[in-house]
């Protein structure tokens, strides 16, 4: 069986993505080094290599391009003239022979410079002529971009054509749009043609396939065809045409009886009667669809003329054929929606396909060979006593089992879902698989399940009652509470108390207004230092008389607040007597001796040392903070090694990126492969 697959040709690059992988490629898989002090030898081969290695990668590219795609008098008539009605097979062959071309031009140029490098005479002499070369290909391949966009369109367009066998079993659709044809070939095959109630919904030949006897059959959906001249139909109904003139496929024309697809009967036969040359010699079957709509027997008179001329055409054509017509292979009225009569139109137009098949094979040459080889025994009778089928009694009632078997078969979901009106219409029961100790419980209201009972089984009848009286009780709790109440006797306050009470809550009150204040204006109020604090609201002199107010010596505080203060303007520090008394001066009361000094100073800028544990750390002692610093060190050494940012740093660099260490090599530089 052929079979043509436009899925495998290759994927047509433009012009400027072309140039860039050619030179690419060149780049790479050609030595780069060069030196002005090479032999003039050496320097042209250099040279020379690169215009030959470019010019066959183009040759390389350019042939495979035009090898893949289809020659149209290679191929069976039927690709042929469908890649016509599509592409136009003129602007097809112009740009296949335009890329023919462009590699034969490419070819002379490389050739032209080739002997031009043969007589170099300096390496900027021949770098010149290289770089012409190269640049008179790609504006070669630049000019030939048009060619390759179209291709390219091309080669998509063709890898979405169905794969059909144009020699095998094949049963063809056609007919006027909107009259069922999508919705047969979605019922008799795995196909899933779209199907909409508006006319052209089908664009292309879709295929799908079916089985009858064992052997499997093509079926193809064709898009919706007018009647009308052969010069005003478009791409979609010229496909049909293409189809139906070069397949040897059974015939099966739909007519829509009940004229909901916007054409009457009569413009159906008119159509039948103009592409009825194309049914010659080929099974046919006039198939009257939407008999649910609009059943066979109630045709207007004209309607059922118009149906009987087309039905003897039809007939004649199946004598021509020197085949067994009847009215009943001929003429058949289904159903898409109901699926009446589906299979029925299925199985005429198989077998009347497969008859002429064999037909034709019995009128070749080769059966004559073939029959030779063929012996048909028949045997005589030895006496004239009947002989009946006689089936054993066993084989009976395993059967008669079998069927009892499939009447007691359950019924599942599925078959309750299609009975109580299908997906949408049938609800399926939740409940009826609950394992209770009653089955009546099951349809309860409150069917919430826990220990095989119901919430129901679960309410107190005497709840209410209950309620009432834990609401009194309550009611009798708050009563007393509130009859013993904690009230402050203000008469047993003394003049102090009642004072300093009145503060407090004065300046609680005061407290509270400031901080729903601050928060009113927290968002844009911004954040300013104390010491631009032009309220005067933190100073030393108030620090003292609030806490002179509340009892508490202020000359220590206010002196520590000085100190910092005078510290933070620069002022030196005064030095504190030393332990001897002395002030750290000398004997004679001058000046500090340089060691002292030197010695003072150093005590006083020395860190504090990294193994001193600090309260808070958790560390016992000084040995075990030295213990945990040599782990931490330890544990990071092999991350700052491999230079990792930190702990979750999972990057894997690519010390060798491949397109720089792969194919680029220099003469003489092969000892590291």
């Amino acid at each position: 069986m052929v079979q043509y697959n436009f899925k495998k040709i290759t994927v047509v690059p433009n012009g400027k993505d072309f140039v860039d992988i050619i030179l690419s490629r060149t780049q790479r898989q050609t030595p780069t080094v060069v030196h002005k002090g090479y032999a003039i030898t050496r320097l042209r081969q250099f040279y020379m290599r690169k215009v030959k290695y470019t010019q066959q990668n183009f040759h390389e590219k350019l042939s495979t391009i035009i090898d893949e795609f289809p020659r149209l008098g290679d191929i069976h008539p039927f690709y042929g003239d469908l890649l016509h009605v599509l592409y136009n097979k003129d602007h097809y062959k112009l740009a296949l022979g335009q890329i023919n071309t462009a590699r034969n031009l490419i070819g002379k140029i490389a050739r032209d410079y080739v002997k031009l490098l043969k007589y170099g005479d300096s390496l900027y002499r021949c770098k010149c002529l290289k770089v012409a070369a190269l640049g008179r290909m790609c504006t070669v391949l630049k000019r030939i971009g048009p060619s390759l966009a179209y291709l390219e369109q091309v080669r998509q367009h063709m890898a979405r054509l169905p794969s059909i066998d144009p020699n095998t079993r094949t049963i063809l659709i056609c007919g006027y749009p909107n009259v069922g044809k999508s919705s047969f070939i979605n019922k008799i095959t795995r196909a899933d043609v779209d199907v909409q109630p508006y006319a052209f919904t089908t664009k292309s030949l879709f295929v799908g396939h079916t089985d009858y006897k064992y052997l499997r059959y093509q079926v193809i959906d064709t898009p919706g065809i007018l009647d009308r001249p052969f010069e005003d139909r478009n791409i979609i109904e010229m496909c049909s045409i293409t189809a139906l003139a070069h397949l040897r496929a059974a015939i099966l024309f739909f007519l829509d009886i009940s004229g909901s697809c916007g054409y009457t009967i009569a413009q159906q036969a008119a159509l039948f009667h103009s592409i009825k040359s194309l049914f010659l010699n080929k099974p046919l079957i006039v198939v009257c669809n939407k008999t649910d709509l609009q059943p066979l027997d109630g045709l207007s008179e004209e309607d059922m003329k118009l149906v009987t001329e087309m039905k003897s055409e039809a007939l004649k054509t199946a004598i021509g054929q020197g085949g067994e017509g009847t009215e009943a292979d001929v003429l058949l009225t289904m159903s898409a929606l109901t699926e009446e009569g589906v299979i029925a139109v299925k199985n005429a137009a198989c077998e009347r396909l497969l008859n002429q098949r064999v037909e034709i094979k019995m009128k070749s040459k080769k059966i004559n060979d073939c029959l030779n080889r063929f012996h048909v025994a028949t045997p005589k009778p030895r006496d004239q006593k009947e002989r009946p089928v006689c089936i054993p009694p066993t084989v009976l009632e395993a059967k008669a089992k079998q069927a009892a078997a499939e009447n007691e078969k359950r019924k599942t979901e599925k078959d309750l879902e299609e009975e109580n009106g299908g997906a949408g219409v049938y609800s399926m029961n939740l409940r009826k698989h609950y394992i209770l100790a009653d089955d009546e419980w099951k349809e309860d209201i409150l069917p919430e399940i826990l220990d095989g009972h119901n919430v129901y089984d679960f309410i107190d009848p005497d709840i209410l009652h209950r309620v009432e009286e834990l609401e009194r009780e309550e009611g009798l709790r708050q009563a007393e509470a509130e009859d013993a109440d904690f009230e402050i006797d203000w008469t047993e306050l003394t003049q102090e108390q009642k004072l300093a009470l009145d503060e407090i809550r004065r300046k609680k009150s005061l407290l509270i207004q400031q901080h729903r204040i601050k928060k009113s204006t927290a968002e844009s109020r911004p954040t300013v230092a104390r010491k631009f604090d032009k309220d005067r609201q933190y100073t030393a002199e108030r620090m003292g008389r609030q806490l002179s107010s509340l009892g508490l010596d202020p000359s220590l505080a206010i002196k520590r607040m000085r100190s910092r203060s005078v510290s933070r303007q620069g002022r030196k520090r005064e030095r504190s007597p030393s332990v001897d008394g002395r002030g750290g001066m000398d004997i004679d009361g001058d000046t500090p001796s340089k060691k002292q000094r030197l010695s003072r100073s150093r005590s006083r800028s020395v860190s504090r040392p990294p193994h001193e544990v600090v309260p808070g750390e958790g560390l016992r002692d000084s040995a075990q903070k030295i213990k945990a610093i040599k782990l931490a060190k330890k544990s990071v050494k092999k991350r700052n090694k491999d230079a990792r940012r930190g702990e979750a740093d999972r990057v894997i660099p690519n010390v060798k990126p491949k397109h720089l260490y792969t194919g680029k090599r220099s003469n003489g530089k092969t000892d590291r492969r």
